[in-house]
């Protein structure tokens, strides 16, 4: 199954009970910083769930994610998070 935008968007207003413009303003913003900081070389750390990074090689550019600890666990990855998944 895949989740897009609009159904990400519908998931968080059930979440925190505000209107579908407001959160699309806040996903669209949020999205554009990652972009943004990718972009200039920052790499993005979101607690609990993982860190977007570029790696730059010798001819080429990655992009690169690496899962946080909870979410290693979730998919029986070895992990060493403690809490509920």
């Amino acid at each position: 199954m895949t989740i897009n935008k609009k159904d990400l968007i519908k998931r968080v207003v059930q979440k925190v009970e505000s209107k579908p413009k407001e959160v699309e303003l806040i996903v669209d913003a949020t999205l554009e910083e990652i972009y943004q900081s990718l972009k200039e070389g920052e790499s993005i750390n979101i607690r609990n769930f993982g860190t977007f990074y570029i790696k730059h090689h010798r001819d080429s550019v990655a992009f690169k994610f690496n899962p946080a600890q909870k979410l290693r666990k979730l998919f029986g990855w070895s992990s060493t998070y403690k809490g509920d998944v």
